[in-house]
């Protein structure tokens, strides 16, 4: 679409090098001074010059004074928007509706009208007509034109993804006191946030988008339809890929955006691309000084200005992906969540809990991001990092497993890499069936997390070990009922273990586990089972220090089924010793020794509560306690029994017993 200015013929190599500061009007005063006497001047530089000299002149009168200043305004406001059209309000035909998807803010007025000009370029052309009332909204229709001079530079990128801004309608009244009139494009009637409101909105924006063969391939993937989660990623890869790619051409030109949400973002139905918005808001990442000290502050701004606008684009992809979040209740926790300073890498057992949902089978959102390894909360806790300099980049976001197809190779980092084995055995675990292969997967994806452990000194463990942490498995013993007779009708819940350092002066931490369950007081299991609840605490001390974990060469086994560990040992060695993990891993050969962070006790206290009528039974306690005990495995029932820890990462950890058996745990965010 053709850029015209008032009438100047222009091309875009002169509009994209015209720019203008904000004392523009120092400038031209300045220019048209010094060459007074060297070349005609217009009579617009001879009045600049006039009113210099009047300015300078004690004599002068104010009221004349002021007038020639409001004038001087006036024209340096066209000078500073001549590279876009000057529009009358007689050139447009204005609808006597406007759609949902364009409202406004509360100092702005909005039409929809259709350009009725033959001799504009824009003829016949539906655009959205914005006057802006307030100072706050003329000054953001005029950062929106000033960011265009910028922008258009790369003029496919810019008619892309920006929201294509055509020109302006002056105020008939002098002064600041009329209103602005932005004249924009048109890009159809949603915003991104009434797309995904719609009931049937994925069929409806597989058809705006026209999702075919060549469409998918964009993003690495070569089916079209299939079932409804995997056409939902499908659909979630193009707009997000979309949206990253136009927030970083803002950023490649110095621009953050800082109003990114789903209200400001619209799909044009001609180009189906995303379109950014208005760039009203849009700050830039350096300032005009260029001493030392504004070198550095330009770079912190500039790293906090890209973190912000990345912070923005995880809060639109977990709307996205998880319709939910569109209630404003839920998203309110959902932001409490992070605000409160929690670890974003624990957003999936929080969503479970908000959103009322034991296992993510029935969620398609949950599903979505649990795919491939658990990329899509990766790439989630990624964008909302708490610290600004740990939050993702757009280039490294497009180049992740999540926005990448199957057709696209990618090469995963290590972080990657533990994040996936993380999330396969925490997916293996919820679903509750532990015969001999799921045991064997299990304990194999415990090995290769503890050998790419990435944090084994004490003072590592020291920082990220104390909080509230949820027993997933165990690889000792089943944990709840098994298929044997129980001699009380006990139900276990949730076990607990909450980790506090007791001084920051030494390595000594306190261990606390809390053991839920149920009582069924009948003979027969009832099919109501709330029961009476009860609740068993074991407290114990211990000090931590660095050690290391052996790895012994057993004998080969005789008995009909070999272990679970040293069959999941084997697998790691033979699993390590290939061409696809040699590159991965930090070491050349199976290590037989590998740094641990040890646990020493110190004393141990166990305690039980049993709501009534059973608290005051001392013999359905004790046989409570043992069944309990049955139960459980015996390192949470005697915390003694735990010797050390293996690997830890903000999510997840692994502690090992004096058996050998493993404890998985993960964060709980209650």
């Amino acid at each position: 679409m053709a850029l015209c200015g008032t009438g100047l013929k222009l091309s875009l190599e002169s509009v994209g090098v015209g720019y203008y500061s904000k004392n523009s009007s120092t400038r031209l005063l300045r220019s048209s001074g010094t060459s007074l006497n060297q070349r005609k001047h217009s009579s617009l530089q001879q009045k600049c010059w006039r009113v210099r000299c009047s300015l300078s002149r004690k004599s002068t009168l104010p009221m004349e004074s002021e007038d020639n200043v409001q004038s001087v305004s006036s024209v340096l406001v066209e000078e500073e928007l001549e590279h876009v059209i000057k529009f009358k309000i007689s050139d447009f035909k204005i609808s006597d509706r406007v759609s949902v998807g364009l409202g406004g803010r509360a100092d702005e007025v909005v039409f929809e009208a259709t350009v009725k000009d033959s001799q504009s370029p824009l003829n016949d052309t539906r655009v959205v007509l914005r006057q802006l009332i307030s100072a706050q909204a003329k000054r953001r229709g005029k950062r929106a034109i000033e960011v265009l001079k910028r922008l258009v530079r790369r003029r496919l990128m810019y008619h892309s993804y920006s929201m294509q801004v055509h020109g302006y309608v002056p105020s008939p009244m002098i002064g600041d006191g009329g209103s602005f009139t932005l004249v924009h494009g048109y890009h159809g009637s949603f915003s991104l946030r009434h797309w995904l409101q719609l009931s049937d909105w994925l069929p409806t924006l597989e058809a705006t988008l026209a999702l075919d063969e060549e469409s998918v391939r964009r993003v690495g993937d070569d089916t079209v339809g299939g079932p409804a989660v995997s056409r939902q990623l499908r659909l979630i890869r193009i707009l997000m890929r979309d949206l990253l790619i136009g927030v970083n051409y803002l950023h490649s030109h110095g621009l953050a955006h800082t109003e990114l949400r789903l209200e400001n973002v619209h799909i044009c139905p001609v180009d189906r691309h995303i379109k950014v918005g208005i760039l009203g808001n849009a700050a830039d990442f350096y300032e005009s000084s260029q001493n030392s000290s504004t070198l550095d502050s330009n770079m912190e701004r500039r790293q906090m200005m890209i973190a912000f606008d990345m912070r923005c684009v995880g809060f639109m992809m977990a709307k996205m992906v998880l319709r939910e979040l569109m209630d404003p209740t839920i998203f309110a926790k959902f932001k409490s969540f992070l605000t409160k300073g929690n670890d974003p890498s624990c957003l999936r057992e929080f969503l479970l809990q908000i959103l009322n949902r034991n296992s993510s089978s029935g969620n398609a959102g949950l599903q979505i991001l649990d795919r491939n390894w658990g990329a899509g909360w990766n790439l989630l806790s990624s964008l909302l990092a708490t610290k600004s300099s740990k939050r993702i980049s757009c280039l490294d976001a497009l180049r992740h497993p999540f926005l990448c197809g199957p057709r696209w190779r990618v090469s995963p980092s290590m972080d990657i890499i533990r994040w996936g084995l993380g999330s396969t055995a925490v997916r293996i675990s919820e679903e509750y069936i532990y015969r001999l292969p799921q045991r064997t997967r299990l304990a194999h994806f415990i090995e290769l997390m503890e050998m790419l452990n990435p944090y084994s000194k004490p003072r590592n463990w020291l920082e990220l070990l104390p909080g509230k942490w949820r027993l997933l498995y165990s690889t000792g013993r089943h944990i709840g009922l098994t298929l044997r007779q129980p001699s009380a009708r006990v139900l276990i819940g949730d076990v607990h273990l909450t980790v506090s350092r007791t001084s920051t002066l030494n390595t000594n931490l306190s261990l606390t586990s809390d053991i839920g369950f149920t009582v069924m007081v009948n003979q027969n299991w009832p099919h109501d089972k709330s029961g009476t609840t009860g609740k068993l605490q074991v407290n114990a001390m211990f000090r931590l220090t660095a050690g290391r974990r052996l790895y012994l060469k057993e004998d080969k086994t005789t008995g009909k089924f070999p272990s679970p560990s040293s069959t999941s040992q084997n697998s790691v060695i033979r699993k390590f010793s290939g061409r696809k993990w040699r590159k991965a891993i930090p070491f050349k050969e199976f290590p037989s020794t590998l740094p641990v962070a040890k646990f020493t006790p110190h004393d141990v206290e166990l305690t039980m509560s049993l709501d009534d009528p059973l608290s005051t039974n001392v013999d359905i306690a004790k046989t409570v306690v043992r069944e309990v005990r049955t139960q459980v495995p015996p390192e949470i029932f005697d915390l003694s029994k735990i010797v050390c820890g293996t690997y830890l990462d903000p999510r997840l950890l692994v502690l090992r017993g004096v058996s050998g058996s493993a404890l998985l745990f993960t964060r709980s965010c209650e």
